[in-house]
């Protein structure tokens, strides 16, 4: 596994999310909710659609992938409402000398 760096800290702040590549094959959502650093994989586990372009609601902490609706908690990565069943990988984040890093 490796540390990423995401962005520094303040261009992340309550309520807000960023999306990074972390392969070229594979990106990261990492979202700010209410001061919790959270990250999950940028991948519908319904069909494998760009979850984290999806409409992200920071009070519920939940994202809405914009292909078919399925509502995922973006602090467990699990699949909330149909037509997705599955969990998403989540990944841990931590903020280093003000820097947000996910590591994947």
């Amino acid at each position: 596994m490796a540390a990423v760096e995401v962005c520094p800290l303040e261009e992340l702040p309550p309520g807000e999310m960023k999306v990074v590549p972390v392969s070229p094959l594979v990106s990261v959502g990492v979202y700010n909710v209410g001061g919790d650093l959270c990250a999950l994989e940028d991948r519908c586990s319904h069909d494998d659609g760009p979850l984290c372009e999806g409409d992200f609601d920071a009070e519920e902490g939940t994202v809405v992938c914009p292909r078919h609706g399925a509502t995922f908690d973006v602090r467990t990565g699990k699949a909330l409402t149909p037509p997705a069943y599955q969990p998403v990988a989540t990944f841990p984040v931590a903020v280093v000398n003000g820097i947000v890093t996910v590591t994947v």
